[in-house]
C-alpha cells in the first residue's frame, strides 16, 4: 500500500479482483442499485496498479510520456473522481427496496453528492490544465498540483466521502465510514506531506468490507413500537357481564302462546 511499486501491485491486484466479485454479487443478489458503490473496490483497485506505474517514473524505470500519464491518472481518480462516485453510490443503495434509509437521510445523500460534485469540478479543472508531479519521501509518494483553496476542498471532499458514509442508514457502510475516518486521521498525523496517497490506499484496503456488503440484505426499517393503553384506574371494569335475567311473568306470557289472553283473565279471577 504505496510502499513500493511492488506493494502497490500487490494490493491493486487483490482489490481490484475483490471489486470484480463484489460487482457479480451485487448483481446476482438482485440488488442493482448497489452496483456503483459495488464499483468502489475496482476503482480504487485500479488506482493502486496505477501508482506502481508512478513509482516506477519516480524510479526511473519508466519513460516520461507514461510516467506523466500514469500520474495524471491517478489523480483523476483520486481527486475529482472519488467526491462524486463515494455519495452517490450510497444514496443509489438508499434507494434498494427494504432499506431502512427514510426520505430524510435520502435527502441530505443528494445533498452530498451535490456537493461532491461542486468540490470535483474544481478539481477536475485543475488535473486538467495543471501538470501532476509525484516526489519520493522514503516509502510515500507526495503528489503535487495547483489546487485552488486546498483547505476548503479538502473539508469537502472528506465531508462527501466520509461523511456520506457516516450518513448511512447500513451498518456495514457507516463501519466502513468509521474506518475511512480514523484512517484519515492517522494519514494526516504520520503522513503530513503524502496524506492523500496513504489515505487512498488504506481506503482501498477497508472498502474489501464491501465484498460481504454487495450481498448482504440491509437491515430491515423498524417502526416504533405501538404504546399500549393505561387502563383509568377510576373507571370500573367488568371482566365478567352476566346474562339478563328475565322477569317470571314475562316467562309466563310468553309460555300461554295464543292464549296469553286467558292466563291474564285467571290471574284476574284469583
Amino acid at each position: 500500500m504505496c510502499w513500493s511499486a511492488q506493494a502497490d501491485a500487490a494490493a491493486g491486484t487483490v482489490v481490484a479482483g475483490v471489486g470484480v466479485a463484489c460487482l457479480v454479487r451485487a448483481r446476482r443478489s438482485g440488488r442493482p442499485q448497489r452496483l456503483p458503490l459495488a464499483a468502489l473496490p475496482l476503482v480504487l483497485g485500479v488506482h493502486q496498479l496505477v501508482e506502481s506505474l508512478v513509482w516506477l517514473g519516480t524510479d526511473g524505470e519508466l519513460p516520461a510520456g507514461p510516467a506523466g500519464a500514469a500520474r495524471t491518472a491517478w489523480a483523476v481518480i483520486a481527486l475529482p473522481l472519488l467526491p462524486v462516485l463515494v455519495p452517490a453510490g450510497v444514496w443509489c443503495a438508499a434507494h434498494e427496496p427494504g432499506h431502512p434509509a427514510g426520505p430524510s437521510r435520502r435527502r441530505l445523500l443528494a445533498l452530498l453528492t451535490l456537493l461532491g460534485t461542486a468540490v470535483a469540478v474544481p478539481l477536475a479543472a485543475t488535473v486538467a490544465t495543471h501538470p501532476v508531479t509525484a516526489t519520493r519521501h522514503g516509502h510515500t509518494l507526495d503528489y503535487g498540483t495547483a489546487v485552488p483553496h486546498p483547505a476548503l476542498l479538502l473539508t469537502g471532499y472528506l465531508l462527501t466521502t466520509v461523511g456520506s458514509l457516516l450518513l448511512s442508514a447500513d451498518h456495514l457502510l457507516r463501519r466502513l465510514g468509521l474506518l475511512t475516518a480514523t484512517g484519515a486521521l492517522a494519514c494526516a498525523l504520520l503522513w503530513h506531506l503524502a496524506f492523500i496517497s496513504t489515505w487512498c490506499a488504506l481506503a482501498a484496503l477497508a472498502s474489501l468490507l464491501l465484498l460481504h456488503w454487495s450481498a448482504h440484505p440491509p437491515a430491515p426499517r423498524t417502526n416504533p413500537p405501538t404504546p399500549t393503553p393505561t387502563p383509568d384506574p377510576h373507571q370500573p371494569t367488568h371482566p365478567h357481564h352476566p346474562p339478563p335475567l328475565t322477569h317470571p311473568r314475562r316467562e309466563g306470557r310468553a309460555a300461554g302462546g295464543g292464549g296469553g289472553g286467558g292466563g291474564c283473565g285467571e290471574g284476574r279471577d284469583g
